[in-house]
């Protein structure tokens, strides 16, 4: 057993210093699993548009866990009995909740790996949990909700969870998305625990306020922004053209945990340890090499979208409220196969629509409740003033279509 120092402390731009809590904790952040996270980055392409977006899972994971300390300090000194296992537990949760991530968050689980990434995060947990001797069980109960003390689960994963928390507060510290910027201190100050259920004080109605207003405004000009929309997309469509050639026989450079998912289908049912073992090994840095080889490929279609990310000379991107007519896809598809002599198919990869929501609180989920100052508990929406959070819970769909640039002058 080393003698290091297990109790160390982190300095967050956002927060000044964050204290590792015990020894397990600090085990766990070493673990080559968890080191990983340092190499994905939490807000996937979107340093093409905010060059400082460059801050990663790892930052977010240390963050979350911090304002999980915060909170259970709050609901401790408001009587909340949470006893040493639990709020250890709950710190094992945060601390992983994203673990199963994959390069640039959300572009591997749209093209070459067919598995969400929470059910990822909950295998590499039982792993952990294996190699821990079983001090993950409790955390890994509260994080499948299976614990009966249902606001812990609250506290990790619902619409004023620790996470949301942290990433709003420093996805908009590092993007410079102002909007974004969240009072979390007093989000957390103004916790409480009844009926075993997460609320809210009323007094803290209007930071929650703006809090849902934050994650709308954030989603609209940093999630959804249609450049990083665009950019994820043409990486997707790289990794799907280099799979599909993969399969016809067509030689792709790639490291080897990138090439094992290329190769293999690999689906919830089949993820064997094999699959968790190549996946540990995946990272960003994987993905930006494959593309650096790539862009020099023979294959036009593979070096192109490569080209796209690398050089960052994106596709042209439109978005309306109205669904876009399919003959208008369907006429640039036809005269980009021509012009480039490639099959429609193919032109596909560059010519395609979809559409986007956004939603900064649904009513169908946990709701946010409010206590009232006659201990009455009252849905957000109904308790607050504002009639623009009723606004809020509506989803808003945007349709777009995205198709290279030298189509645009024939587009209106």
């Amino acid at each position: 057993m080393s003698n290091t120092n297990k109790l160390k402390i982190f300095n967050d731009p956002i927060y000044g210093f964050i204290t590792i809590p015990n020894t397990l904790i600090y085990d766990l952040i070493q673990h080559p699993y968890f080191q990983r996270l340092r190499r994905i980055t939490q807000m996937g392409l979107s340093y093409l548009v905010y060059p400082g977006a460059h801050h990663t899972r790892f930052h977010h994971a240390i963050g979350a866990m911090h304002m999980m300390q915060k909170a259970v300090e709050v609901l401790r000194s408001k009587d909340v009995s949470i006893s040493k296992e639990e709020e250890n537990a709950l710190y094992i949760a945060i601390l992983l909740h994203d673990i199963g991530h994959g390069p640039f968050s959300h572009t591997l689980e749209h093209s070459i790996v067919e598995v969400h990434h929470e059910e990822i995060s909950m295998l590499f947990m039982n792993k952990l949990n294996e190699e821990f001797n079983g001090q993950l069980s409790l955390a890994i109960q509260i994080f499948k909700g299976e614990y009966h003390r249902k606001f812990m689960l609250q506290l990790i994963s619902s619409q004023l969870d620790m996470d949301r928390m942290d990433y709003l507060k420093r996805d908009s510290f590092y993007s410079g998305v102002a909007e974004g910027n969240i009072n979390s201190d007093r989000l957390i100050q103004m916790l409480n625990v009844t009926d075993d259920f997460l609320v809210m004080e009323e007094k803290g109605i209007y930071s929650i306020e703006k809090f849902l207003m934050a994650r709308r405004l954030m989603y609209w000009q940093a999630y959804l922004h249609k450049t990083s929309l665009v950019a994820e997309m043409t990486l997707t469509n790289a990794l799907k053209r280099a799979k599909e050639l993969l399969h016809k026989g067509v030689e792709i450079e790639c490291s080897k945990p990138l090439k094992h998912f290329m190769e293999h289908k690999v689906t919830s049912e089949n993820f064997s340890n094999d699959n968790l073992d190549s996946f540990s090994q995946l990272d960003d840095f994987d993905i930006i090499s494959a593309l650096k080889n790539w862009q020099h490929h023979d294959d036009f279609i593979l070096c192109s979208l490569s080209k796209m990310i690398i050089n960052r000379d994106l596709s042209k991107i439109k978005l309306n409220s109205e669904k876009f007519p399919k003959e208008v896809l369907v006429e640039m598809i036809t005269r980009f196969a021509k012009e480039h002599n490639i099959t429609e198919q193919e032109a596909k990869y560059f010519i395609f629509k979809g559409k986007i929501k956004n939603q900064a609180y649904s009513k169908d989920a946990e709701p946010i409740r409010i206590l009232k100052k006659d201990k009455t508990i009252e849905d957000v929406v109904e308790a607050s003033d504002q009639l623009n959070l009723k606004a809020l819970s509506k989803p808003v769909t945007k349709y777009f279509i995205c198709f290279p640039k030298l189509l645009d002058e024939n587009y209106h």
